[in-house]
């Protein structure tokens, strides 16, 4: 028989009954039942009971160890009689008889306890993650976080896609976050970046002639973290594709996204290609977010132009100065009590708003504060248009476009949920398409890039000469699961001289150009596909998957909010001379004292 084991803790069943078996694992709970000590043993792969009677030297050293002790038992498989048998188990209608006990290794007092569904902050958890990492719910998250992985590998292969590693050691990229910069021991003064993405080395892949390109990329920005953002790290499926438009690029990953979804959704509904296409602007208007959740059937209507003029003087005020105003349906509210309307009107404050107007109807008409001071054929042409029927209500967001699209947006998430119309446990995927390529910088005044720099604007050089820049859209998208962004992708810019254009638009001289960009210009000289691709982020699928809040809790290893690790307590200190073998001398900001 093997040292340690010769069948893990999941795997024993009543077929087995008779057999004399060893595993090993951690104490995972200990019973005491007056004559007879009951362990569960954990280890990877599940759970069973070993059972050990009173007296003797096994009762003695069992009765002493403390939970998450690793012991190997030696001992007989015997069969559970009736009540006692686990149905919620799959090794429950067995258990073993410990013949012999032997201590691997004895546990001090836990810090936070593996068996059980306690709650503990998020701090004591990270510091201790080797322990959190042994309590069932987290470590499920993981493996389903390395199947999912295995998964998108399979299905990219499958569509015949080649995986490449990119450098992690590389030169600052225009990506939109801070870099991590890794000093050049041997070039004093000088700088790696470690990649915000492999964007320019897929890109130049496709230079190369290497036609579709995938990888599970490590990815690293120094920016702040969210609930769907870990700082510092995190990973995506990064792909590229040759001689393709935009949908091609869609037709090809949403068979792999619905696929990887609907083998990990546990019954929970998934979108079926081919996802929902909608425009950036249609997105905003009707959705209030580029990142629209679509398990929310609600969709905002503009009614700028009933309010123009009209009797309700805020809202006229507000249009006449160049504003718009939103219309955000809530069906079956208006019989909701006062204190519905109360509530919400409190959370627009709390929120920043000046308020929440509303107009509710009934069978006589529109009832509410904006319906007294509205012309009652206005208050009719708003309820028409938003579909609308008695017994209905209507909220509304006014203000400058963009605001008001936004506020819009958290009114639309927030009825959602306050009246339960947001289908829970579906997958809803769509496509944000036609994102603007510039905007206007509303400190400078001038053109700046609104996204990705690097998308092919709609319409080519024609476009970019010929027509205003804030109305040239690119050919760039986002897929978007339940109101999470997974993903930016574009058709991208694969020709110098739309590229040196597209910057100068954007303030950009053509040396300037040359000089940050060369690199990518020098390639694109030599014969360039047209190429574009997307890259779905790892980390949001498997949050998503595992209906997790954060996006921390489906890492193994995450930083906290400050981008601390307080296992390996990093970042740290470095010694003064590896600092001097570096080149490098600290100008640390003054410690600020406290009080």
């Amino acid at each position: 028989m093997h040292a340690y084991r010769s069948h893990h803790c999941g795997q024993l069943r009543a077929t087995d009954a008779g057999a004399d078996v060893r595993l090993s694992g951690w104490v995972h709970s200990k019973r005491d039942h007056g004559g007879l000590l009951f362990i569960d043993l954990r280890d990877h792969y599940g759970l069973t009971q070993i059972v050990i009677p009173s007296g003797g030297a096994v009762f003695d050293e069992a009765e002493k160890l403390r939970p998450e002790s690793v012991i190997t038992v030696t001992g007989r498989v015997v069969p559970r009689e009736g009540a006692t048998v686990n149905p919620k188990l799959p090794t429950g209608e067995i258990e073993v008889q410990a013949a012999t006990l032997e201590v691997q290794s004895t546990a001090a007092v836990l810090p936070l306890q593996v068996a059980g569904h306690e709650s503990y902050p998020d701090e004591l958890r990270l510091k201790y993650r080797y322990i959190d990492l042994r309590r069932d719910k987290v470590h499920q998250n993981m493996m389903l976080r390395a199947k999912v992985i295995a998964s998108l590998r399979r299905h990219m292969i499958g569509a015949g896609f080649t995986e490449f590693q990119t450098p992690i050691l590389t030169a600052s990229s225009p990506e939109g976050a801070r870099d991590f910069l890794v000093p050049a021991r041997n070039h004093p003064g000088k700088f790696y970046a470690l990649p915000q993405a492999p964007q320019q080395f897929k890109q130049l892949l496709m230079v190369a002639g290497f036609d579709r390109y995938f990888q599970i990329a490590p990815c690293f920005r120094d920016e702040a973290s969210r609930a769907d953002r870990s700082p510092g790290e995190f990973y995506q499926l990064d792909f590229e594709m040759s001689f393709v438009t935009q949908e091609d690029v869609f037709n090809t990953i949403e068979p792999v996204m619905a696929s990887v979804f609907e083998e990990f959704a546990n019954g929970r509904g998934v979108s079926k290609p081919p996802f929902v296409r909608i425009p950036y602007d249609v997105s905003m208007l009707e959705y209030g977010s580029d990142k629209p959740d679509l398990r929310n059937p609600l969709k905002i209507t503009d009614v700028t132009s009933h309010f123009d003029q009209s009797g309700f003087g805020l809202f006229a005020k507000i249009v006449a100065a160049g504003g718009v105003v939103r219309a955000i349906p809530a069906p079956g509210a208006a019989s909701k009590p006062r204190s519905f309307f109360d509530k919400l009107n409190e959370w627009a404050r709390e929120s920043g708003a000046g308020g929440l107007g509303y107009i509710s109807f009934d069978a006589e008409g529109a009832k509410g504060p904006i319906a007294k001071n509205l012309q009652a054929e206005r208050a009719e042409a708003i309820r028409v248009a938003c579909g609308l029927s008695a017994g209905d209500a209507v909220f509304f967001a006014a203000g400058k476009e963009l605001e008001a699209a936004k506020f819009a947006g958290l009114v639309r998430t927030r009825l959602g949920n306050e009246l339960g119309l947001i289908a829970e446990g579906d997958f809803r995927f769509c496509w944000v398409t036609d994102f603007p390529m510039y905007e206007l910088n509303e400190d400078t005044g001038l053109i700046d890039f609104s996204h990705n720099p690097f998308s092919m604007p709609q319409g080519g050089m024609e476009a970019l000469l010929g027509q205003d820049p804030l109305t040239i859209k690119a050919f760039q998208y986002d897929i978007v699961c339940n109101g999470i962004e997974l993903s930016s992708g574009a058709i991208r810019n694969h020709r110098p001289d739309i590229m040196i254009e597209a910057f100068r638009i954007a303030g950009y001289g053509e040396e300037e150009v040359e000089a940050r960009f060369g690199g990518m210009l020098n390639a694109f000289r030599y014969g360039a596909p047209p190429h574009g691709g997307a890259a779905p982020g790892v980390d949001r699928m498997v949050m998503l998957l595992a209906d997790e809040p954060n996006i921390r809790e489906v890492i193994l290893f995450p930083l906290n909010q400050q981008g601390e690790d307080l296992l390996m307590h990093a970042p740290a200190e470095v010694p003064a001379a590896r600092l001097k073998e570096l080149s490098i001398k600290l100008d640390l900001p003054p410690v600020v004292k406290k009080g």
